[in-house]
């Protein structure tokens, strides 16, 4: 019995012993065979600190705009447009999830889907309880009301509909394109599936508040804040930022401070590194710059049904207009440049010309019935720069079926070039500010020569565009229009779509992209990638170093907020 059982313990041990080492070779062949063939997709992973842009293999390196943007870690496959496993190149992208979407013929969403960055309240909402501290002169709160748009406009004189119309700030935009936001068709909680991204920070609000009487380290500070919660977010890692985007009711210049010097005006929002990668809608952009783009003033229509618009159009196209143009403004005597006071001395001097002078305590001059009635009445309406570029007057009138007439390119041709059309002959005339200012030209005979056909056909024009150039309510959605934020929205997504499919191709939107043309891009025709000299080079040519060609940026910014003071008063 003891040698049997001693036998036995011997197998025991030599069974166990082959187990052993049975388990060591499959432990090793699925360490070496199957570990070891994890496919390129495993380095496209979101990096565990989104903080990082820097790439960490090497790779093809896509500049998108702009020349100073963290580059985007691209894959090394192969150039074909799919792998030998079957999977096709955009699937090695963390945006790939997004672009297939648009390939999804069932889906009405696919390739229009945004996220909404859910900001802490101190961002936005926080802004709006606090509405009387968001301007030094105006009591913003009646303006906040109503989703943006301000206490309702009556119908006395029968200058307007008898609905949608608002007495609306011209800076309004923060609250209304956020609250237009909640209504789009086509949100997603899912951001792997997202076009765009969209941050609902007040950026407007935010700086109106600190711009006089405040230290920069006050203008700056949500902004800085702003940044760093948006790079800590899983979000940002996915394009670096370059799929975000904002809004700001201001003009360009009150977000881009050149200097730390407390006496320099605004803060650095658009100079952040980080911003420089996302892009900021506001209703006046730098020619020179390619992080802004021009989204249109409010007006004070807001239509809620797509009825409202049909019968204000109509209306626009029956009515009689019994001046050849008119002008509603104010001189500039400070400005040597300006040509205002040349264009009110010839108002006065025509008797086809209809003026309202805002200088001088003329309170019709702010009154929207006024001014709208004024619009009505006449074929053509002038509008030159105000203290700055533009003015939200080019929008009142073309809403009122007025033909405008611009005096420099920076006024409409290249600030809203996804609102309005690229031939800008076809709804406008152009009269250089030199044929004012030092030729004396005749605003009266230049628009006389104008056939009446020609002007039907530009008022058809003008009235078209009319519902792509207003805000529909916040709180409704048109149904057969697409209105300001319908335009801006799918411009943002073809930007972004086009960066992403440059990126995965390993090439760039434009050849020698040079930022400070930037104004020249976005009027080049379909498939053109370089840009060359331009007619309008003489009205952007800029002095090195200088923020604009008289380096007056910020004195244009400061000088719009004086006259802000004054039509409060």
């Amino acid at each position: 019995m003891e040698k049997g059982s001693g036998k036995n313990q011997q197998n025991r041990v030599c069974l166990l012993a082959s187990l052993s080492a049975f388990f060591w070779i499959l432990l090793l062949y699925f360490h070496f065979v199957v570990l070891g063939s994890g496919t390129v997709e495993d380095s496209v992973k979101l990096d565990p600190n989104p903080v990082s842009t820097e790439p960490k293999t090497p790779s093809h390196v896509v500049n998108a705009r702009l020349s100073n943007i963290p580059a985007i870690t691209v894959p090394n496959s192969s150039s074909s447009s799919s792998t030998s496993s079957g999977k096709k190149k955009t699937d090695y992208f963390p945006f790939s999830k997004a672009l297939r979407t648009i390939d999804n013929k069932s889906d009405p969403c696919g390739g229009r889907y945004i996220y909404v960055q859910d900001l802490p309240p101190r961002f936005n909402e926080d802004m709006l309880k606090e509405c009387r501290s968001l301007s030094l002169w105006t009591n913003m709160c009646k303006f906040t009301s109503n989703a943006g748009m301000g206490p309702p406009l009556e119908n006395v004189e029968g200058v307007f509909s008898n609905t949608g119309w608002y007495a609306t700030n011209q800076f309004a935009v923060d609250v209304i394109f956020s609250n237009r936001m909640k209504q789009y068709e086509c949100l997603t909680n899912d951001s792997s599936l997202a076009a765009a991204i969209f941050v609902p920070f007040y950026a407007g609000f935010d700086i109106a508040r600190y711009l006089w009487g405040y230290n920069i380290s006050t203008r700056d500070a949500a902004s800085l804040d702003l940044v760093d919660w948006l790079m800590k977010r899983p979000e940002w890692g996915i394009m670096n930022g370059r799929d975000h985007f904002l809004v700001a009711g201001r003009i360009t210049w009150d977000l881009r401070r050149l200097s730390d010097e407390e006496s320099d005006w605004g803060n650095k929002l658009l100079f952040l590194p980080a911003a420089k990668n996302m892009s900021m809608l506001v209703v006046e952009s730098s020619p020179w710059n390619a992080n802004d783009f021009g989204i249109p003033y409010p007006t004070y229509f807001h239509p809620a049904k797509d009825a409202d618009v049909f019968i204000w159009q109509d209306r626009m196209r029956k009515l009689e207009r019994k001046w050849l143009f008119s002008f509603a403004g104010a001189p500039r005597p400070d400005n040597p440049k300006s040509i205002r006071g040349q264009i009110i001395d010839q108002c006065k001097h025509s008797k086809v010309c209809k003026l309202l002078e805002c200088d001088f305590g003329e309170s019709k001059c702010h009154s929207p019935s006024s001014i709208m009635q004024m619009f009505q009445s006449s074929l053509f309406c002038l509008q030159p720069q105000g203290d700055s570029y533009t003015r939200r007057s080019a929008f009142d009138s073309m809403l009122a079926g007025c033909i405008p007439v611009f005096f420099h390119p920076g006024s409409a041709y290249t600030q809203y070039t996804w609102h309005l059309p690229k031939n800008y002959t076809t709804y406008s005339v152009f009269i250089p500010e030199d044929d004012i200012h030092k030729r004396n030209v005749s605003i009266e005979e230049r628009l006389s020569q104008i056939s009446p056909q020609q002007v039907k056909i530009m008022r058809e024009t003008v009235i078209g565009l009319i519902p792509g150039l207003i805000y529909a309510d916040p709180r409704s959605k048109l149904e057969t229009f697409r209105d300001a934020f319908d335009v801006a929205v799918q411009a943002v997504i073809d930007k972004v779509t086009r960066l992403r499919k440059n990126i995965i191709e390993g090439r760039t939107e434009y050849d020698n992209f040079i930022e400070e043309n930037s104004w020249k891009y976005a009027l080049l025709d379909e498939g053109q990638r370089e840009v060359g000299g331009h007619e309008w080079d003489p009205f952007f040519s800029k002095p090195k170093g200088e923020g604009d060609p008289s380096g007056s940026s910020a004195e244009a910014a400061k000088n719009s907020w004086k006259n802000e003071q004054r039509d409060q008063s």
